[in-house]
């Protein structure tokens, strides 16, 4: 499988506020949510690329867990397993939850999701389920 490559961009990182970073989110949980993984990982990258914070590695984290998804979807199992280890290890220090994410449940998921590879378990979602 051809590693992603970033999207030519004219992204700045000092022109990225706190509204664009709220909005970047709220858009990267909602495509993560729809399966378009890519553009998830776009959304998560820019808040990533924008952090001075400790929030670098929770952003961080969805990247990875979005490109872990992006492989997976795609059948290359090799390319997801160490990225599902690099967003556990990353988002793992935000447990249980951040950023009104069940962090727990979702990684949850996600490991099942990743090891199960058979299309038996549930596709991990970052938004609460509604019941």
């Amino acid at each position: 499988m051809a590693r992603i490559e970033p999207e030519p961009s004219d992204f700045d990182p000092e022109d990225f506020d706190e509204n664009d970073r709220q909005a970047a989110f709220a858009e990267g949980v909602q495509a993560f949510d729809g399966g378009q993984y890519h553009a998830a990982h776009e959304c998560f990258e820019r808040c990533w690329l924008a952090s001075e914070s400790g929030d670098a590695d929770f952003y961080k984290g969805l990247v990875q867990a979005s490109i872990c998804m992006h492989h997976q979807s795609r059948g290359n199992l090799d390319g997801a397993r160490p990225l599902n280890v690099g967003a556990r290890r990353l988002l793992g220090a935000f447990l249980p939850g951040h950023e009104g994410l069940d962090l727990a449940r979702f990684l949850g998921e996600l490991q099942a999701h990743v090891r199960g590879a058979s299309g038996s378990t549930p596709v991990p979602r970052m938004s609460p389920s509604v019941s």
